[in-house]
């Protein structure tokens, strides 16, 4: 552990939501909930609005609705949610040499390299001014001497805020901590201490290491107790190596018709490569996921000869893969990764494993065509899609049924809501569109705004605008003011 806070924890505030909500002027200030619809979807975020009522990420969608039915759900748009998390990395990347993200919102910084004689809390304070200017988003922020300590201060921060855990006040951070909150420690773990009387992280530290290992054994016992102890040296690790690329779907229904299998198939395939293309990657090891009706889950991989980032390749490698899998009772889930990632691509070989496919080496199978189900997911209007109209322009789906699709025409400057119009859903002049930027290119020209001086944070609930202003919070916890930096004591 280090003797000064400079090892940073940023994580953008409920960021899937919070980008719909600049995106989108009339969810401003209300419950927003990001994830599967379907009744088998998940949450992958919810707003501050939400959470409120008890909403949270990973928790059936179904579930959600029932807490809180009258929040907005929408689909995910997973591009600009990588458009604005290149923004944010950049950030980062331009404070330190030593960046390690973590996801499309979080990443760990490695103050200390970048050499330079700022205070910690200056260029935390910066980067957050920098953040909310570039992408009109909050981040919270934790700095310590460690890793563990940086992210659970930034956990502490949030949402919007910034914590700082100075020397000698680890324990006070740690000990009141429920065991949950260590790296390591699931449900399962959590409730094997429990039945030994451990709760929180003090009790870990007075259980002692040797009774840790006692129950949990000696490689887990030891990191637990080392953990709870605050003893964390792992470094900051930038470029860290990706190993696999996946993509997998949870059906609204199980697929019982093999036809529709083999093009669920293609379709994960092909995202996959275009994600795989997209990272500049390649790959030898093609897998198949196949979660069936009784939830049992199987996957299957061939290794080809060299990399590839070919479509068709992974397409039919997949193909064949899902081909020995029985799925005849039905099934919930499937996915298509590539892994053994490579930096390059021999064609020449796969030409020939191409060819060797066929039933006489002399040419490529030449796989049955597969109708497509009955309505494709990419003809479907599904609410928080981007949409523009010959008339009336951009706007997002609200919803859709019956053969209609109602579509709320409003863009992130706008700064009310826009107005609603209900169209036929085969109507010509509707048509799916690309995101626009939440900050405007005129507002990116004039630079970054004025941070506080003194570290503060702007608001603790708002949700800012595409021009950086803060709109007061809805929620059930009021308005308050920003927590401001925050010490430990």
């Amino acid at each position: 552990m280090r003797s000064a806070p400079t090892i940073l924890h940023l994580d953008m505030d409920a960021f899937f939501a919070a980008v719909e909500q600049a995106s989108k002027p009339s969810l401003r200030g209300k419950p927003v909930v990001v994830g599967g619809l379907g009744p088998r979807g998940v949450v992958s975020t919810a707003s501050y609005e939400a959470r409120v009522h008890g909403v949270h990420s990973a928790m059936a969608t179904a579930h959600a609705r029932r807490l809180c039915p009258n929040a907005a759900y929408l689909v995910p748009r997973f591009g600009i949610y990588r458009q604005i998390s290149e923004t944010v990395m950049g950030l980062l990347a331009a404070a330190s040499p030593l960046m390690e993200p973590l996801s499309l919102d979080e990443a760990f910084v490695d103050l200390e390299a970048a050499g330079r004689e700022e205070d910690p809390r200056e260029t935390a304070v910066r980067l957050r001014a920098e953040i909310r200017a570039a992408t009109g988003l909050t981040a919270s922020v934790g700095l310590a001497g460690s890793k563990l300590l940086a992210k659970i201060a930034s956990e502490k921060a949030k949402p919007d805020g910034l914590v700082v855990v100075e020397p000698g006040t680890e324990r006070a951070l740690l000990d009141p901590l429920p065991v949950r909150t260590l790296w390591g420690v699931g449900p399962a773990t959590a409730e094997h201490l429990r039945k030994a009387g451990i709760g929180t992280v003090a009790e870990i530290v007075h259980a002692g290491e040797q009774e840790l290992v006692r129950l949990l054994g000696k490689a887990h016992g030891a990191a637990l107790y080392a953990m709870a102890a605050g003893l964390d040296n792992r470094p900051v690790v930038a470029d860290r190596d990706v190993k696999s690329i996946s993509v997998e779907d949870t059906f609204d229904h199980d697929l019982t018709d093999r036809a529709h299998v083999r093009h669920e198939i293609d379709r994960l395939a092909d995202r996959c490569v275009q994600r795989l293309r997209g990272a500049g990657r390649s790959g030898r090891t093609v897998v198949v996921k196949v979660r069936r009706y009784d939830f049992s889950t199987l996957t299957r991989s061939e290794t080809l000869r060299a990399p590839t980032d070919d479509p068709a390749v992974v397409r039919e490698t997949a193909r064949r893969l899902v081909e020995g899998v029985d799925t005849t009772g039905g099934v919930r889930l499937l996915g298509v990764g590539v892994a053994g990632l490579a930096d390059f691509t021999q064609e020449d070989l796969f030409a020939q494993s191409a060819g060797d496919l066929g039933a006489g080496g002399g040419g490529p199978v030449e796989l049955p065509a597969v109708a497509p189900p009955p309505q494709e997911r990419s003809k479907r209007w599904l609410p928080g899609q981007d949409i523009t109209h010959a008339q009336y322009g951009p706007g997002w789906v609200q919803g859709s049924g019956v053969g209609r699709v109602t579509v709320r025409f409003e863009v992130p400057s706008d700064t009310g809501p826009g107005r609603v119009r209900t169209f036929p859903v085969d109507d010509p002049e509707l048509a799916h569109s690309d995101p626009l930027p939440l900050v405007p290119p005129a507002a990116l020209a004039e630079g970054p705004a004025e941070g506080p001086a003194d570290g503060r944070a702007e608001g603790r609930s708002g949700h800012s605008g595409p021009t950086g202003r803060t709109a007061p919070d809805r929620s059930a916890t009021g308005t308050g003011t920003g927590p401001g930096e925050r010490r430990t004591a």
